[in-house]
């Protein structure tokens, strides 16, 4: 079930929010368990089979945590640690990457008996794996307690909000809000509000940005070099405004139930390097490798080698995260290197730079970034360069203009201009009535286009 479905606004979250609310604020375990419930629902909806898979990764994290606590020695504890992060990641690859292994294996020719095997991807496994991780290890560390709580630690898990793409939320920033939490009137307004923008930000934009970006990477040669660049900085704001609205949903949804969770896009697309860049985009996975592989594994603090063979290390890991797909591999690596080329190299350079020329170095980079992201192989990541560095006429002429209003407002959505204007209009106008117009008109506009039936899945489903 996805959030911009009718299903999902007219039936599961009106059924959600009339059953969590009828139960009393003081009951809030009884809270906790019904919520349990309709997160099961939801997975269930898309994924029953799945369902046992989470729940046993619910299981083991569970107990793993509590043996954690009382292991007295440090042997026993890495122990403790190593297994659960084993069947953990064992869970992970077997369903992500043993197609992308047995299809490699059978290009050498003595391997070439090996079966095609295609397994179906459990909807929202890379993140809730990655949440149950960071419990563990948390608890391993001594930064939290284990929780002896499973319906509030099954919960946690299975968050229906930030279930299928995130953000990865980490028990500790949540242990305390599944044992006391509130939800004003304010609050829940609020959340309201930052559903209808995410909503809004997936449906009204992101979903036709696609169409653009279909259009220009069909044919890129035919289509052009003008074409080319208009159509991969379309894939730019398309899963910006894919995944940051559906982040944004999250969030909604999260204060709607009384939680907090942190903001995982921060206008990415004005970053002046690409170390800036990743400080903005997906936060929660960005700090979630930094604080699980990249410090244990000496962090920046350390020899010009090692500082290499840890951000290789960290950003092949990024890639094959996102994917089970050799581009994802190389997409991850390149950035690796150019995080790798600005902190041993470039950022004192950088900083000399006039601030546009900053930005444009950024952008060109994160757009090329977005070729090896977007293309199915190398093949067709070669083929899309080689139009965006190649001058070729093509037909953009005669279908681009047409699209250059959706362009204005995607690039000024995209921006904190779009959110300065707004805080200038709303002071002008009356505050209160200016948002829930807006509001109003977001869920109309986008309900009209989910019934039209418009291009809808997230990205980040597929990760």
């Amino acid at each position: 079930m996805v959030f911009s479905s009718i299903p999902f606004l007219f039936v599961f979250l009106p059924v959600t929010l009339l059953g969590y609310f009828l139960i009393p604020s003081r009951y809030l375990g009884l809270r906790n368990s019904f919520l349990l419930l309709m997160n099961l629902i939801f997975y269930a909806y898309g994924e029953p089979v799945y369902v046992l898979l989470m729940l046993a990764s619910v299981a083991v994290n569970y107990a793993s945590g509590l043996l954690l606590q009382q292991a007295r020695t440090r042997r026993g504890r890495k122990a403790l640690l190593a297994a659960a992060v084993v069947l953990n990641l064992g869970a992970l690859a077997f369903f992500k990457y043993t197609g992308l292994v047995l299809d490699t294996l059978r290009l050498i020719p003595a391997l070439s008996w090996l079966p095609a095997v295609s397994i179906p991807l459990p909807i929202g496994i890379s993140f809730y794996t990655f949440q149950a991780m960071s419990y563990v290890i948390d608890v391993y560390r001594e930064d939290c307690p284990a929780t002896r709580r499973f319906v509030d630690f099954a919960a946690y898990i299975s968050l229906f909000p930030q279930l299928i793409a995130g953000p990865i939320v980490r028990y500790s920033d949540v242990a305390q809000q599944l044992r006391v939490r509130s939800c004003t009137v304010d609050r829940f307004s609020w959340g309201v509000k930052q559903f209808s923008i995410g909503l809004a930000k997936k449906v009204l934009l992101a979903n036709q940005f696609a169409l653009l970006w279909n259009q220009a990477s069909a044919d890129p040669a035919a289509a052009g070099t003008l074409a080319a660049w208009c159509g991969i900085l379309a894939y730019a704001l398309q899963i910006y405004f894919d995944f940051g609205g559906y982040s944004d949903m999250a969030r909604g949804l999260g204060a709607m139930l009384g939680f907090d969770f942190m903001v995982n896009f921060n206008y990415p697309y004005i970053s002046r390097s690409i170390t800036e860049f990743w400080r903005r985009w997906h936060i929660s996975l960005s700090s979630w490798f930094r604080d699980y592989v990249y410090i244990p594994l000496g962090g920046s603090r350390c020899s010009k080698v090692k500082l290499a063979r840890n951000l290789m290390i960290v950003w092949m890991l990024t890639g094959i995260w996102h994917g089970a797909g050799w581009t994802f591999l190389l997409w991850g690596l390149y950035y690796g290197l150019l995080l790798l080329l600005e902190k041993l190299l470039l950022r004192p350079v950088l900083q000399k730079l006039p601030a546009p020329i900053q930005w444009l170095y950024t952008m060109v980079l994160v757009l090329i970034g977005w070729v090896f992201f977007a293309s199915a192989d190398f093949a067709a990541a070669w083929a899309y360069l080689t139009v965006l560095f190649t001058p070729v006429a093509g037909t953009a002429h005669i279908w681009l203009p047409g699209w250059l209003p959706l362009g204005l407002i995607g690039a000024v959505a995209a921006t904190p201009l779009g959110a300065k204007l707004w805080g200038r209009w709303k002071s002008v106008n009356a505050p209160e009535a200016a948002a829930a117009v807006l509001c109003a008109l977001a869920l109309v506009l986008s309900t009209a286009s989910l019934v039209s039936g418009s291009y809808n899945p997230f990205i980040y489903f597929n990760f």
